[in-house]
């Protein structure tokens, strides 16, 4: 019984190291960060067909098409890196 409650203890500290590694994947200052210009032609770059870029909880959400299905890709906004997508 007790290596139930260490093992459920251990995911649980597990699961909350990643939210929080996700609150904080685009927190560079505003300084720092590249152009919409600049992200859109990363994305495009990188195979997007980019209708929009927008900002949310501070990182770059991109909207528009790869391999024929719509998408929405998130960007550190300091790097140009994909850290998700929705």
């Amino acid at each position: 019984m007790n290596k139930l409650i260490a093992l459920s203890l251990i995911s649980v500290a597990s699961f909350a190291g990643l939210a929080h590694a996700e609150d904080t994947k685009c927190d560079a200052p505003k300084d720092k960060w590249m152009t919409e210009d600049a992200m859109k032609a990363k994305a495009t770059e990188m195979g997007y067909d980019v209708r929009q870029v927008k900002v949310e909880d501070g990182c770059y959400e991109v909207y528009g098409i790869k391999d024929g299905k719509k998408v929405e890709a998130i960007f550190n906004p300091a790097t140009g890196e994909q850290v998700g997508a929705e």
